[in-house]
């Protein structure tokens, strides 16, 4: 199976890049990634002599969540993907809502990981003691048996404290170490982004080493820009207002008006719980 091409350097956006070969493209399913919980399809797009890998989730294979009775998970991937875009960091994969072999679905570009790069499993480990060590970030203590802890500790990367705020944007309440994709040329991508964008606070991810500390003047920045990108009228907006329900794009604005108004990396709430499970 071709390998899709390579993509621009870390930091830089790249929607529309693959918009249209995935929006107009002729689908063909390969195969079945059978780990995930929803129906996950490997795909080949085609069009006009373009080809590329992808990945297509039909909303008919989705699990109905009862804390999500509101839209649907496709539609929250796509959101995902817009506001990633929007930040102009590129953590998301491009991402589309079209029509498939087994009706509507999120498809979103397949992102090879380079050889000798590993998964985003090497961004996260348990250590023994209680210090996280030179270039780790602390998350939380960890059950490993017999009676036994350790410290669960995710690597100090800007690239990891940039998607730590995209998912505070989007409300993400499944960061788990499986979604974390090292791509080419350095690229760090988040994956799996269906349970987001809830009205009220999910916030579940093992990415907290930064809880309670100041925003990057990078990070702010770019909240600012976003909070104009999500007032109303503006096209991000009336593009998320297609895909989220009026409840979930106000909650959107006020995440990012809080994250502006204090300046710091949200802490947990206490009212959910923390960590994904599983977390990988």
């Amino acid at each position: 199976m071709p390998a899709p091409e390579r993509l621009p350097a870390p930091g830089v956006s790249t929607e529309g890049e693959h918009e249209e070969l995935l929006t107009l493209g002729e689908l063909t399913v390969v195969g079945r990634i059978r780990e995930a919980s929803n129906a996950v399809l490997l795909c080949t797009v085609t069009h006009e002599g373009e080809s590329a890998d992808c990945v297509y989730k039909p909303v008919k294979g989705e699990r109905p969540l009862w804390d999500f009775p509101d839209g649907n998970l496709a539609r929250r991937e796509v959101a995902s993907y817009l506001v990633s875009e929007a930040t102009g960091w590129g953590l998301v994969p491009t991402t589309v809502l079209r029509d498939g072999p087994y009706g509507e679905g999120m498809v979103q570009q397949w992102i090879e990981t380079p050889e000798g790069e590993g998964s985003g499993e090497e961004l996260l480990a348990l250590v023994e003691g209680e210090e996280a060590g030179e270039g780790w970030k602390p998350v939380a203590f960890a059950e490993v048996g017999e009676g036994r802890t350790a410290l669960l500790v995710h690597a100090d990367d800007p690239r990891l404290r940039r998607l730590a705020v995209l998912d505070a944007v989007i409300n993400n309440g499944d960061r788990k170490g499986g979604h974390l994709l090292p791509g080419p040329r350095g690229r760090l991508y988040g994956i799996d982004h269906g349970v987001t964008f809830h009205a009220e606070d999910k916030l579940r991810t093992l990415l907290w080493g930064w809880a309670g500390e100041p925003l990057t003047e990078e990070a702010r920045t770019v909240l600012a820009s976003l909070a104009g990108s999500l007032a109303a009228g503006a096209p991000l907006a009336t593009r998320l207002a297609e895909l989220l329900t009026p409840a979930e794009l106000a909650a959107v604005r006020d995440r990012v008006a809080q994250l502006l108004r204090t300046g710091t990396h949200p802490k947990p709430s206490g009212q959910w719980p923390a960590i994904p499970w599983p977390p990988v």
